[in-house]
C-alpha cells in the first residue's frame, strides 16, 4: 500500500500561534474540504501526522486531541473525502522522542501498521520539519504555502530544491492526481478499518 501523509495544522486547519486546544478552535483551511474529496478515490491511504506537544505541555489532555481528531474525520467523511488514520506526537521538543518531526517516527509507526510502502509514498506539509521527516523516511516531501509554509519556503528551495512547493492542499493534490493518472481507479476505493487516532508515546 502507498500512502499519502498529511500534516495536520497549516494543511489541512489553521495554524494558531495558541495552537488548537479543542474542536471550537479547529478550523478547516479553505479548499482543504475540496481537495480531500478529490483525493479520496485515489488509491492511497491517506494518513495524517501531527506534532501536538500541547498534550504533554498540560494545555490539553490526550483525550481532547482524539476527539479533534474524530470530529475532523467525521466532517471531512460529511463532505466527501476520507482520512484512514491519524498518528501524533504528544512530546515537547526538549524531550528527544523518535516520533516528532523533523524525526520520521510517525510515519515508520504507521508504515508498519498499515503495510505502507514509505518508497512509493508522498508527504505534504507546511514547514521544514514535515520536509525533513519525509526524507528521513524516505518518501517524497511535498511543501505548500498555507500555515507556515510562507515562512519556510525560500529555506526548503534553498536546501532542498528538488522539493515542490504549492500554494495549498487542493494544489497539491491536483499536481499528485496528474502525475498518478494512470493507475487511478474508477471508483472509490474501500476504507479499511484502521485507527482513527493513535498517539505514540
Amino acid at each position: 500500500m502507498r500512502a499519502i501523509f498529511l500534516d495536520r495544522d497549516g494543511v489541512i486547519c489553521e495554524n494558531r500561534p495558541d495552537h488548537v486546544k479543542s474542536w471550537a478552535e479547529f478550523r478547516f483551511l479553505p479548499g482543504a474540504l475540496p481537495a480531500l474529496r478529490r483525493l479520496s478515490v485515489a488509491p492511497f491511504s491517506i494518513v495524517v501526522v501531527t506534532n501536538q506537544a500541547i498534550v504533554h505541555r498540560g494545555m490539553a489532555p490526550a483525550a481532547v486531541v482524539d476527539e479533534i481528531h474524530q470530529r475532523m474525520i467525521r466532517e471531512i467523511q460529511q463532505a466527501g473525502g476520507r482520512v484512514d488514520a491519524v498518528y501524533y506526537c504528544p512530546h515537547r521538543p526538549e524531550e528527544g522522542c523518535f516520533c516528532r518531526k523533523p524525526k520520521p517516527g510517525l510515519l515508520f509507526q504507521a508504515a508498519r501498521d498499515l503495510g505502507i510502502r514509505l518508497e512509493d509514498s508522498y508527504l505534504i506539509g507546511d514547514a521544514l520539519t514535515d520536509v525533513e521527516a519525509a526524507l528521513a523516511a524516505g518518501c517524497q516531501p511535498m511543501l505548500v504555502r498555507t500555515g507556515r509554509g510562507a515562512l519556510y519556503a525560500e529555506q526548503v528551495l534553498r536546501r532542498y530544491p528538488e522539493v515542490p512547493i504549492f500554494q495549498d492542499l487542493f494544489e497539491a493534490v491536483s499536481w499528485i492526481l496528474h502525475r498518478e493518472v494512470q493507475i487511478l481507479p474508477t471508483q472509490p476505493l474501500k476504507v479499511t478499518d484502521v485507527p482513527l487516532a493513535a498517539p505514540l508515546g
